[in-house]
């Protein structure tokens, strides 16, 4: 049965290594700093950091990084009962190069990285079935057998009542293809509630570079509750059977976007299942999408992304404080 207040996040969490200098490709790096990653475990600490529950379910290597990245989780009240070690397979890394303008790029090794590993057998469905909303990516779905318990995990969810949240995330350099990787982030559409996409993506799974409505109306689905494109420092368009529109953003100084999707998807989720009513009135879902859209602006104003994970009060205080100017 879904506990009425738990958020699930399903998939990869990583160490990223980030420069210390921006603007510098990773030849050029004088050095790295090592920080927790991975979009769906900085989704569930995004919850918990604005006070809500949450747990990770993923796998991680049986390594000095992945004991780190479980103490992680536990450190921002994130439940780690979903966690399962690997001891032949190592922790998933990233280089990321942090652009001049705080954009990202990645190398990655993770051949095969414990992530991918995760089996149906090993996936805690105690802790699937409590969520009152289920959220993934898909970089779980590139390589067997992380796909078979991914849409297992799902089903399960479902099956359970939960909101099914989906934000494809997209890392074309993990994928064998950009083929495979349209065809894997489509496969699963159907299934969500809720669909979250960047600009970026809604130009590479439509083909268009556009965010016009006619173009984000492609990746409609029947069942979804609720589509989103988010567009930069613009803000984000929503969707719903009902009603459209687009809510802006918040003027802050950018320093490093690492985290702020995932942000926006934490405060979004949050605030949603707080108040599923939300889904329906279009006043209240463009107030959730405010907050939401706040949650991603403070992420960007630091370096790392959790560290820069707001609170509840943090959020309101940039909310308020935008009212008032």
């Amino acid at each position: 049965m879904a506990d009425s207040k738990m958020i699930v996040s399903f998939g990869e969490m990583l160490i990223d290594f980030v420069p210390t200098a921006s603007g510098v490709s990773l030849a050029e790096a004088p050095g790295f700093l090592k920080a927790p990653g991975g979009a769906p475990a900085n989704v569930a600490i995004a919850v918990a950091r604005l006070g809500g529950r949450a747990a990770f379910v993923g796998k991680l290597g049986d390594d000095e990084f992945g004991r780190m990245l479980a103490a992680i989780l536990r450190e921002n009240g994130v439940s780690d009962a979903g966690v399962v070690f690997d001891s032949a397979a190592r922790t998933a890394l990233a280089f990321v190069t942090l652009r001049a303008d705080g954009e990202r790029e990645f190398m990655f090794y993770r051949n095969p990285s414990a992530d991918m590993l995760l089996t149906e057998a090993e996936l805690n469905l105690d802790v699937i079935r409590r969520a009152s909303a289920f959220h993934y990516g898909s970089i779980s779905l590139i390589s067997e057998p992380c796909r078979s318990a991914h849409l297992k995990a799902m089903q399960t969810a479902k099956e359970s009542g939960a909101l099914l949240s989906y934000d494809p995330n997209l890392r074309l350099p993990l994928w064998p293809s950009a083929e495979a990787a349209r065809d894997q982030i489509m496969s699963i559409l159907d299934q969500a509630d809720i669909l979250k996409v960047s600009d970026a993506e809604l130009e590479f799974l439509t083909g268009i570079d556009s965010v016009e409505d006619d173009v984000a109306m492609k990746l409609w689905r029947d069942g979804f509750k609720l589509m989103i494109v988010t567009i930069g420092e613009k803000g984000c368009k929503y969707y719903t059977k009902d009603f459209k529109g687009t809510v802006g953003s918040f003027k802050v100084k950018q320093i490093d976007t690492t985290g702020a999707g995932d942000a926006f998807v934490g405060a979004l989720l949050y605030r949603l299942i707080q108040d599923p009513s939300a889904l329906q009135d279009e006043a209240k879902l463009r107030d959730v999408l405010k907050f939401a859209n706040a949650g991603g602006a403070i992420t960007t104003t630091k370096r790392g992304a959790i560290p820069s994970l707001p609170t509840e009060a943090e959020a309101m205080l940039l909310i308020n404080g935008a009212q008032d100017s």
